[in-house]
């Protein structure tokens, strides 16, 4: 199957960018690379773009389509957390601009054996590096009740959370849960029959939050984003493009903790902590699809583009 990916806010990433021609970028959920083929388009023989992803089918399309950009870009297999320190040991000591997009690209969706989807009746997996030994199936069939809860609640935010979790421990007593079919049957059971009319498909919110779990995506988002923040180069910037509220909220806390961090109480005259801002928030309120990007890519309704500029050299944030 083709990868196919829709690159979500790719206008108003590519703008809030400000791509230089002869300055290093680093697309750290490269994909289908359909940002990066936007900035390298921009760059001189000068500029470079790195390209990081986990997952080999989108390295493999990517390196395909920025094929005739390859003197300026260099392609990885990593997971973005790893960017930074990877790009370190290149002897790179710095980035004009770092592009995150967080979402599962539409290929990880619709190809059915990769388990990302409801809507398939294929083999639990979810996994974004398929190296990785954790899969959605691993989790089903051997988290405690408890964790699962935890995991349904807090990262799918799904009210029946523990009745789902309830239900997944007394199936899989019985057999083994593999499919993702037999995930679905067992959702639907354990959610009250009035509660399934509308609202989308009962297991949607279960299956984000074993996705996050899986990946541990919310764990790397919030490791990774002070020490890109702290490798951008005066005036470079970070972009960031979200799909659910518990993602966009950590970008939201990083960036503005990375403006102002300082500690000290407000009855304290001057500062003594010490901590000094690291720039300023381009986006106060984030930037939203348009009508006919909504129109044209219905799974782009849910993403948010936030900025983050680096303080520049001898300026005040």
């Amino acid at each position: 199957m083709e990868f196919k990916h829709y690159s979500v806010l790719l206008r108003e990433t590519i703008e809030q960018l400000q791509v230089k021609p002869d300055g290093i970028y680093l697309d750290g959920t490269l994909g289908g690379g359909g940002h990066a083929l936007e900035v390298a388009k921009k760059l001189s023989d000068r500029g470079r773009l790195f390209g990081v992803d986990q997952d080999e089918a989108a390295i493999e399309a990517a390196s395909k389509r920025l094929e005739a950009y390859g003197g300026r870009v260099m392609i990885l297999r990593n997971n973005y957390r790893n960017a930074v320190a990877v790009l370190k040991e290149l002897g790179v000591d710095g980035v004009d601009g770092i592009v995150l997009d967080l979402g599962v690209s539409s290929y990880q969706f619709d190809t059915a054996e990769r388990g990302f989807s409801y809507r398939h009746d294929t083999a639990l997996d979810m996994r974004m590096d398929q190296r990785s030994p954790l899969s959605a199936k691993e989790i089903v069939n051997g988290y405690p009740e408890s964790e699962l809860f935890h995991i349904i609640k807090n990262y799918g935010e799904e009210p029946f959370a523990k009745n789902i979790a309830k239900h997944i421990v007394r199936e899989r007593e019985k057999k083994e849960i593999t499919t993702t079919f037999e995930l679905n049957e067992i959702i639907r059971n354990a959610i009250p029959a009035r509660m399934r009319q509308g609202g989308g498909h009962p297991s949607r919110r279960t299956y984000q939050a074993l996705r996050i779990e899986c990946n541990h995506e919310l764990e790397v988002l919030r490791d990774s984003l002070d020490d890109m923040i702290a490798f951008l180069k005066p005036g470079g910037r970070i972009c960031i493009i979200t799909f659910h509220s518990l993602e966009d909220r950590i970008v939201k806390t990083a960036f503005r903790i990375n403006e102002s961090p300082c500690i000290c109480p407000p009855e304290f005259p001057v500062c003594t902590c010490g901590r000094v801002s690291k720039g300023r928030v381009i986006t106060k309120k984030p930037i939203l699809p348009s009508a006919e990007e909504l129109e044209m890519n219905s799974r782009s309704k849910s993403a948010k583009l936030r900025v983050f500029e680096r303080e520049a050299a001898g300026q005040e944030p």
